[in-house]
């Protein structure tokens, strides 16, 4: 079995484990890594150990599953994009703000791989938070906003894509402080 189909159902039966669903539209979380890993499929010079990546991005985070369990079962290449994915702050870090700053500088410091996985994770996240949780969504978007200006090594098309959600949604919303590319 090649390792992206094997990532898929290893993150399936993860995330089903716990019976995660999707918080605002009750689908299996599953849903949120399937539409990651086909943004990055679609990404030029993707590799199999990106899109496995892809597939187990929230699966340390999420569940019962360790760092070392994907290094066991992926590899060292797939385990490094994840813990890369993975936030590293911890509630005794501070308030929210200092909690992803802290997530946002170890995210500048990874590769170009980690990058575009965390690229096509913000653009679902920010289409379905901005779809259905207007409150919070301009939380989320001052949030990823700042994120993008250290996603600079990640998939062109997709930092783009992601900046005009961000551009679109402060246009929106009559808002300031747009990105400058």
């Amino acid at each position: 079995m090649n390792i992206d189909r094997k990532a898929k159902l290893y993150a399936t039966a993860a995330h089903g484990a716990l019976g995660q669903r999707r918080k605002y539209t009750d689908e299996l979380y599953i849903v949120h890594p399937a539409a990651v890993a086909k943004m990055v499929a679609e990404t030029p010079g993707a590799t199999t150990k990106m899109i496995a990546a892809a597939w187990l991005h929230d699966v340390v985070e999420d569940t019962e599953i360790s760092i070392v369990d994907i290094h066991k079962e992926f590899g060292e290449d797939v385990a490094k994009i994840v813990d890369g994915m993975t936030d590293i702050s911890k509630p005794n870090d501070g308030n929210r703000a200092a909690r992803k700053e802290i997530d946002r500088q170890y995210l500048s410091k990874q590769s170009a791989a980690t990058q575009t996985i965390k690229l096509a994770d913000l653009i679902h996240n920010s289409i379905s938070i901005v779809n259905y949780d207007p409150k919070f969504a301009k939380v989320f978007m001052f949030e990823k906003q700042s994120l993008l200006k250290v996603l600079t090594k990640g998939d062109q098309k997709l930092y783009e894509q992601a900046f005009l959600i961000i551009s679109n949604y402060y246009r929106k919303h009559g808002l300031r402080g747009v990105l400058k590319k």
